[in-house]
């Protein structure tokens, strides 16, 4: 499954679709990505049947979360900061949570949001940066890890291979890697990092 996150434009979402994308995400914390519900409700208007939305939060308020689960926007919440899995737990839409890597000691975490998360996210942490960074995590962390999980950070046309190779994700999540600047996507990159994972799958 592919997920095309940081979603600005509507000719974004058109072409994803067209391309063979099964989600796609928007950013409603602060990010240079970052929309509004109402931007969002503009650029899902015409959304096919079956393409999966998922709203990307950071530390959330709870009335935020309650805001997103009753807009009817969405189908999954995101989460990617450091919230209780309790905030998880309580969730109306399926929850992910993002767990950002940049050594061993980040997966303790893994253990705190098993049972809350609907499903983990793991990405790239360069300092206090969770994502969005445009680079990979040593993927040797979790070669080993039995259970579902989607993989993201830094994922694109030129490693995507690679990594299916190294790991076996259930989703993989791509954004920056594919971007002409933030919240513009690159037609080319994403045709061609969508095409290598649909090839890759065969």
């Amino acid at each position: 499954m592919i997920k095309l996150c940081g979603m600005t434009r509507g000719e974004d979402v058109a072409y994803a679709v067209n391309t063979g994308v099964d989600a796609l995400g928007f950013i409603l914390a602060k990010s240079p990505r970052q929309v509004t519900l109402e931007k969002v409700k503009e650029l899902t208007d015409n959304l096919p049947p079956f393409i999966a939305r998922v709203a990307v939060v950071v530390n959330p308020e709870l009335e935020k979360v309650a805001e997103i689960e009753n807009s009817g926007l969405f189908d999954y919440i995101q989460f990617h900061g450091s919230e209780e899995p309790k905030m998880l737990a309580r969730t109306v839409l399926k929850s992910i949570k993002a767990i950002s890597i940049a050594a061993q000691e980040d997966l303790t975490e893994v253990e705190k949001y098993l049972e809350s998360a609907d499903y983990l996210l793991f990405d790239t942490k360069i300092g206090s940066q969770s994502g969005g960074t445009g680079q990979s995590f040593n993927w040797s962390l979790i070669r080993e890890l039995e259970l579902p999980y989607i993989l993201a950070g830094g994922l694109g046309a030129d490693n995507i291979e690679e990594a299916l190779k190294q790991l076996k994700p259930l989703a993989v999540d791509i954004n920056s890697r594919v971007e002409a600047e933030p919240g513009k996507k690159n037609n080319h990159l994403v045709k061609k990092t969508v095409e290598k994972i649909k090839k890759f799958k065969k």
